[in-house]
């Protein structure tokens, strides 16, 4: 039966992923988070039976992992606390927003009740993190229902606002921050062209982005452009 007690970082890493993955709208097996974790395969196979025997996810015979109750309120928990890390680290202490995954990831583990009581004291509920996601992940799904959608899907002529990012690849958030593309950056999408690319203005700069890129940038579309 789960509980609080037998939970180490290890178990509380594989719940998160299964969140996140999820999240992302992938089906998860254990190929999915050997790939998130970079773990061997092995080693996911005994995660799996133990996080199974601890009543923390359900196995169906295809292979399809789900979280119980009970791994739902772990995972919830764990990424409530990196959320407030994220926000710490940019809010107080200043570090570069694509700087803050990696140093939430480290330290997520260590927050305890109190310390996250106060951290929800000192910054506040209900804001997004530096990468425009909430404590409580959403869905593609989800997404769309808030009026965001995937820049690559922007038709040209649309000036849109950046409402979030993927925030698990370090060198993909570099290079938007290189481009200026972060959460509440506007952008004027130009040009969709034959070789999937997009073309944007953002900060008086044009700029262009592909669309294995593009698609990780979800976004809001705020106007057609006055001069059209």
């Amino acid at each position: 039966m789960a509980g609080t007690s037998n939970i180490t970082i290890s178990k509380e890493n594989y719940l998160k992923a299964i969140a996140e993955a999820e999240a992302e709208g992938e089906v998860v097996i254990a190929a999915t988070l050997s790939r998130w974790l970079n773990v061997s395969p092995p080693a996911v196979t005994t995660a799996i039976r133990r996080l199974k025997r601890d009543g923390y996810i359900t196995v169906e015979k295809k292979g399809g992992i789900a979280l119980t109750s009970e791994g739902r309120q772990v995972a919830d928990r764990v990424l409530h606390r990196h959320h407030l890390i994220e926000r710490m680290l940019v809010e107080i202490f200043g570090m570069e927003w694509f700087k803050v995954h990696e140093e939430a990831e480290r330290l997520e583990h260590a927050v305890s009740a109190d310390f996250e009581e106060l951290l929800t004291k000192r910054l506040g509920p209900g804001r997004a993190c530096p990468h425009g996601n909430d404590s409580e992940i959403y869905s593609p799904a989800q997404r769309r229902q808030l009026g965001w959608i995937p820049l690559d899907e922007v038709e040209p002529a649309r000036v849109v606002k950046v409402m979030s990012v993927y925030e698990r690849d370090r060198e993909l958030l570099e290079f938007l921050d290189r481009l200026s593309v972060q959460p509440g950056a506007e952008l004027e999408v130009l040009h969709r062209n034959y070789d999937e690319t997009i073309t944007f203005d953002v900060a008086g700069k044009r700029e262009q982005l592909g669309r294995p890129v593009a698609r990780r940038v979800w976004v809001q579309i705020e106007r057609v452009p006055a001069a059209l």
